[in-house]
């Protein structure tokens, strides 16, 4: 055996507790998958050391860059993404060789007491503080909220897993939102108070899958990596991405998408699309959503591409692009 196929192979990885968790259960598979030892390269990236928020540095490619110019310059053979972080628009020079199953796409509520978001807007003589760096769930939390009749107060905020839960264990926040995905990953997702229903709160797109990305002239490696994607999962995320891109929107954009696959009692036949976009208050939302067959090769992702850019037309055409436009926090 030479020693292309023996040689450790590095993984690069950013920092975060929830990056290495989820960066570690990829290299274990690939160690199962190849026989080959798999290194995590801990890289830094400008969205782990920027203070500002996430709208205000663009979000588009600030937790993935640092890791693309390491696989560009050789001094990594492939990185794993949480892909909403992931640019819709890919590299020329980078192949996107791999999609895991997906892990739970919801929101999770972490509030004190254990309470639910029902009950933290149940209280007329308090308004609930609820944590999140992200326009697009305090646009839907607002909007929420106001369907309740009643009114919460989203905070920005930044930080790492361990700090956000943090505003509500010192009493700072009365509740927090986070993916569920990552709290899974960590070993968290008991604390979660409430898992939040798409039908109020719909995801990032692409929110609890995986992106394993390597140099596009890297065949070998991209051939076996090949093996851990799921077709089901690229074909949802495949829509979601599609949608985003077609809005022209970055990750920081207060859009939500989730796309649901449909089977009957042999494959998967349709593909359930919905979007919404809102203004950071929730005063308005426009929501959409579509119904599209999925083709019989997992290779043919037309549908779910089409069926994104189509959607995003219909948004567009009931006034998505002002509302995007409004991203104050």
């Amino acid at each position: 055996m030479n020693d292309s196929t023996t040689r450790v192979l590095r993984l690069g990885t950013r920092r975060s507790k929830l990056a290495m968790a989820q960066s570690g259960q990829v290299a274990e598979a690939v160690r199962e998958l190849t026989g080959r030892p798999v290194e995590l390269v801990e890289i830094t990236t400008y969205g782990d050391t920027s203070r500002e928020h996430l709208a205000q540095i663009g979000g588009s490619g600030v937790f993935v860059s640092a890791l693309r110019d390491a696989l560009l310059a050789g001094e990594i053979d492939f990185a794993v993404h949480s892909l909403k972080d992931l640019p819709t628009t890919q590299l020329e020079t980078l192949t996107l060789a791999a999609i895991p199953v997906r892990e739970d796409p919801r929101d999770a509520l972490i509030a004190r007491d254990g309470l639910t978001f029902e009950q933290l807007t149940a209280d007329e003589d308090r308004v609930a503080r609820i944590g999140t760096g992200s326009p697009r769930r305090m646009a839907q939390l607002n909007a929420w909220a106001r369907s309740l009749g009643r009114r919460v107060e989203t905070v920005p905020i930044r930080g790492n897993i361990d700090t956000r839960i943090g505003f509500v264990e010192k009493g700072e926040l009365d509740a927090v939102v986070l993916a569920a995905a990552g709290l899974t990953r960590i070993g968290r997702i008991d604390e979660a108070t409430q898992l939040l229903s798409p039908d109020v709160i719909l995801p990032a797109p692409g929110q609890g899958a995986l992106a394993i990305e390597c140099a596009a002239v890297n065949v070998d490696l991209i051939a076996r990596l090949a093996e851990l994607d799921d077709p089901d999962t690229r074909a949802a995320v495949t829509a979601e991405r599609s949608l985003l891109a077609a809005l022209e929107a970055g990750c920081s954009a207060p859009v939500g998408a989730l796309a649901d696959l449909q089977a009957d009692e042999q494959a998967v036949t349709e593909l359930h699309l919905r979007g919404v976009v809102g203004t950071t208050d929730g005063s308005t939302l426009v929501q959409l959503s579509t119904t599209g067959h999925v083709p019989a090769s997992p290779d043919d992702v037309s549908t779910p591409l089409n069926m994104g850019h189509e959607l995003a037309a219909e948004m567009l055409a009931k006034g998505a692009a002002g509302l995007m436009g409004e991203r104050a926090l």
